[in-house]
C-alpha cells in the first residue's frame, strides 16, 4: 500500500526531506501546501521502486541511485511551455537583434550564439530557429547562428529532440502558415519539425544549480518563467553566472513576471514596450 503525502505539520519530517532533497538536486522549491503535488508526482515512482514512504524513496535517492535521481526529478519538474510565449521577446529578437548582427561584421568570425535555457519540449528553440529562417528568406541573413537549448529534464529533452508535437500543442500560439511551413504532419495527426529548422539547434541537459562555463560564450539567454520556482539566493547565483556567459553588451530575457532581483547592477533594461530585455553591463 502506498503511502501519502500528509500536509506539512509538526509529524510530517519525510515530506520535509524530499523537498530538502529536491532543493539542493535542482532548485526546485516546494511549499507545504504542495504537498499533493508531491504525492502525486512521485506516486507512481514509489510503485515501481515498491517503495512504502517518501523517507525510503529520500533514502535512496541519497546513495547516488542516479536512475532513480532523475526519474524523480524529471517527474517534479513542470513543463508548461508553448510557440512564441508573450510574443514580444521574439519580435524583439527578429525587429531588433537579427538586422544588427546582420551588419555586424564581427560575426564574421564566429558564430552568433543562443541560450535556450530551460527550454522543456522545445518550443522556444524552435521558435527562435523559425525566426531565423524567415528573417534568412527576406532578409539574407549571411551570420551563422546556433541555439544551444538546455533544460535538466533529460526526458523532457528527448522528446525536444524528436521534435514531434501532437494537435494539442500545436494549437498553442503557433499560426497556420507556420505550421504548414515548418513541419511536416502523419496520419497519427502528429507534427515533425523541418530539417531546416533543427538544423540550427543543439540539445543537451543542464542543471542551473551546476557550472555553465563548457556552454561558452553567448549573445542573449533566454531563460524564462523558471526563476520563479527558485529561492531568491539561488536566482541571484544564478543570474550572475548567466552574466558572466554573456559577452558584452549581451541581453538576457526572463519571463514576463520574473525580474533581476538583487543583480539588477548588472544589467540595462531596454523597454520593448509592453516587456523587458535586459542588456549585459
Amino acid at each position: 500500500m502506498l503511502h501519502t503525502v500528509k500536509t506539512a505539520s509538526g509529524d510530517n519530517a519525510e515530506f520535509i526531506e524530499f523537498c530538502n532533497y529536491l532543493q539542493k538536486a535542482s532548485g526546485i522549491t516546494i511549499t507545504p501546501d504542495k504537498s499533493y503535488l508531491v504525492n502525486a508526482r512521485v506516486r507512481k515512482i514509489m510503485a515501481n521502486y515498491e517503495f512504502n514512504s517518501l523517507s525510503e524513496l529520500v533514502n535512496q535517492l541519497k546513495v547516488s541511485n542516479r536512475r532513480l535521481q532523475q526519474e524523480v526529478v524529471d517527474a517534479m519538474t513542470t513543463n508548461e511551455t508553448f510557440w512564441f510565449r508573450d510574443n514580444y521577446p521574439f519580435d524583439f529578437f527578429y525587429n531588433t537583434l537579427l538586422p544588427d548582427w546582420n551588419a555586424d561584421v564581427h560575426f564574421e568570425r564566429r558564430p552568433i550564439r543562443i541560450w535556450s535555457a530551460a527550454c522543456s519540449s522545445g518550443q522556444e528553440p524552435y521558435s527562435l530557429a523559425m525566426l531565423l529562417e524567415e528573417y534568412n528568406e527576406k532578409n539574407k541573413f549571411s551570420k551563422r547562428a546556433e541555439i544551444i537549448a538546455t533544460d535538466l529534464s533529460s526526458q523532457i529533452l528527448d522528446h525536444a529532440k524528436l521534435g514531434e508535437y501532437d494537435g494539442l500543442s500545436m494549437g498553442r500560439g503557433l499560426s497556420q502558415q507556420r505550421l504548414n511551413k515548418f513541419f511536416t504532419s502523419s496520419c497519427q495527426k502528429r507534427w515533425t519539425v523541418v530539417q531546416p529548422v533543427r538544423r540550427h539547434i543543439k540539445f543537451q541537459p543542464i542543471n542551473l544549480l551546476e557550472s555553465y562555463a563548457n556552454l561558452g560564450k553567448f549573445d542573449i539567454i533566454f531563460c524564462r518563467n523558471v526563476l520563479i520556482y527558485f529561492t531568491k539566493e539561488t536566482k541571484n547565483d544564478i543570474l550572475t553566472r548567466m552574466h558572466q556567459c554573456l559577452n558584452p553588451g549581451g541581453f538576457l530575457c526572463l519571463g514576463s513576471s520574473e525580474g533581476l532581483g538583487n543583480v539588477s547592477s548588472l544589467f540595462t533594461m531596454v523597454n520593448c514596450k509592453p516587456g523587458l530585455i535586459y542588456q549585459s553591463k
